[in-house]
């Protein structure tokens, strides 16, 4: 039966605005949402933070949400001859070659000129990046914003409400244990609360703790 529970699994929805969890970080989530509604004042966006604390997902949550956008480039940048009236997002910039440094230089003055917008991130406040002084000063541009990972009381919450949304009956002993055993991060441990969910409807029994201990021992033996 835990095999089958396993099978169930599936990859995570792709990111978007609508499921980034916030947390401290809705500052940050507005400003993209003004963004990709054409809203606000402001164009030019830069989000630092740690690994984790959800700076790839808003990035393509945002493009996603556009009307016009293109792809997340995480390291290559489009020549000079890209669309200076669209909406361009560059992840983890702290890995840009210096050709690539050139081009974000360049497409900043560009679109500064124009009708775009521009979303960055990386793992540093501007000041902090190893990268050309021309480019740092051209990130603090716009919006800065430090991006939080969600602590253990904020994920807790986001599961209880991904189970109330579901009608799906979890204990207080189930989140506890899940934020201890589970993978940390939010998509896996969505991933695994709907794979129970799934489990318990078919077998026609609630979401016990027994339960979950023996689906994650079972997926930690097939990953061991």
């Amino acid at each position: 039966m835990m095999q089958q529970l396993l099978l169930q699994l599936t990859p995570p929805p792709a990111p978007t605005l609508e499921n980034f969890v916030p947390g401290r970080n809705g500052a940050a989530l507005k400003a993209l949402r003004d963004i990709a509604r054409g809203e606000g004042v402001e164009r030019f966006v830069y989000l630092w933070g740690e690994p984790g604390s959800g700076r790839s997902h808003l990035l393509r949550g945002l493009v996603h949400a556009a009307s016009v956008g293109q792809a997340v480039h995480t390291c290559a940048l489009p020549e000079s001859n890209a669309d200076e009236t669209q909406l361009h997002a560059v992840d983890n910039v702290q890995h840009l070659s210096p050709d690539d440094q050139v081009r974000l230089f360049d497409l900043y003055n560009r679109m500064r000129a124009a009708r775009g917008a521009l979303v960055a991130s990386g793992d540093a406040a501007p000041a902090q990046l190893a990268l050309r002084e021309d480019l740092r000063s051209r990130l603090a541009w716009g919006l800065a914003f430090q991006l939080h990972p969600l602590s253990d009381a904020e994920k807790a919450a986001a599961l209880r409400g991904h189970a109330s949304a579901r009608s799906m009956a979890l204990g207080e002993d189930i989140i506890t244990y899940l934020l201890k055993h589970a993978q940390r991060d939010m998509a896996s441990l969505i991933g695994i609360l709907d794979a129970l969910d799934r489990y318990s409807l078919q077998l026609k029994r609630p979401v016990t703790l027994p339960l979950v201990r023996a689906a994650l021992d079972s997926m930690k033996d097939q990953t061991a």
